[in-house]
């Protein structure tokens, strides 16, 4: 049976190596080890005690990490993946980072004989839970499609974006569009609960036409009712917000609305709220009433 290698047993990771578990005999590290004993007692798997014993064991490796410099280390550090990697192994990274990192990350690979692919996902905890993420993958094609299967374990929906870089990219974009619906549903709920009318039955009307989207229909009702503990974090957002202001830059993309929510998103996390998730921005409208 094929072994696939699971690094990051965190929020999204934990239920996802879960998934693939049901169909492939899976290997688990986290740098936290009770997350490891956390996860092979509710799941079939094994603990790897290290980056090395995982690598040297998997013919697939499925990254699922917080920020670019774990990323680096867990790959490129002492001991990492890259100095361990068998010929012909596929690594499939589902952090969200700079399209940079993946580019830098998928060079230094080819020169072992081996495959990155960027795939950042989408979907939230919720989706990780329910095996319905959306993935988005750069890097070569014919990996991709050597690896679908284990994709759809997990995913109701992948897709191959072309070169790398292009997974993160699309991330990019999938995040402008995330801050911007949530920064207006925001408003929507601020300005329905000022007028008087029921935000609940708003929420029933206007879910069913052209308003509708997947923050409405899953973030609305949790928001009025001040519950903010579902998943991705202001912090995390924050972070990946910054990665689409530099790459702005470099293309001289208009993304001033963007950045509007991104100072948003950064007022919440100086007032100690960087733990709650992304939908939280009205949160922030209703501490200003208060001010």
């Amino acid at each position: 049976m094929l072994k696939v290698g699971f690094i990051g047993l965190g929020t999204m990771g934990f239920p996802i190596a879960g998934h693939i578990s049901k169909s492939y005999k899976t290997l688990v590290f986290n740098r936290t080890t009770n997350k490891s004993q956390k996860w092979t007692s509710k799941f079939e798997g094994e603990i790897c005690e290290s980056v090395k014993e995982l690598t040297l064991k998997s013919k697939v490796i499925i990254l699922c990490l917080s920020e670019d410099r774990d990323i680096e280390e867990v790959v490129l550090g002492t001991d990492g993946i890259l100095e361990h990697l068998n010929e012909g192994t596929i690594v499939v990274d589902h952090s969200t980072t700079s399209a940079d990192t993946a580019i830098l990350i998928s060079k230094e690979l080819l020169k072992k004989g081996s495959i990155y692919l960027d795939a950042p996902v989408s979907g939230g905890e919720a989706g990780a839970q329910n095996g319905k993420l959306s993935v988005m993958l750069g890097g070569d094609s014919a990996a991709y499609k050597e690896i679908s299967s284990i994709l759809d374990c997990y995913s109701a929906f992948h897709k191959y974006m072309g070169p790398s870089g292009n997974g993160q990219l699309t991330k990019m974009i999938n995040q402008i569009c995330i801050a911007g619906l949530l920064q207006a549903l925001a408003e929507a709920a601020s300005f329905s609960k000022k007028s008087g009318i029921s935000s609940k039955d708003v929420l029933d009307v206007i879910s069913k036409g052209a308003a509708q989207s997947w923050q409405m229909e899953n973030r609305w009702e949790s928001m009025i009712d001040d519950q903010y503990n579902f998943g991705f974090a202001v912090d995390l957002m924050v972070k990946d917000l910054e990665i689409v202001s530099e790459f702005s830059k470099k293309i001289g993309a208009n993304i001033s609305i963007t950045e509007t929510i991104k100072s948003f998103y950064k007022e919440l996390q100086a007032k100690g709220a960087g733990k709650l998730d992304t939908s939280s921005l009205l949160k922030r409208l209703d501490m200003l009433d208060k001010n």
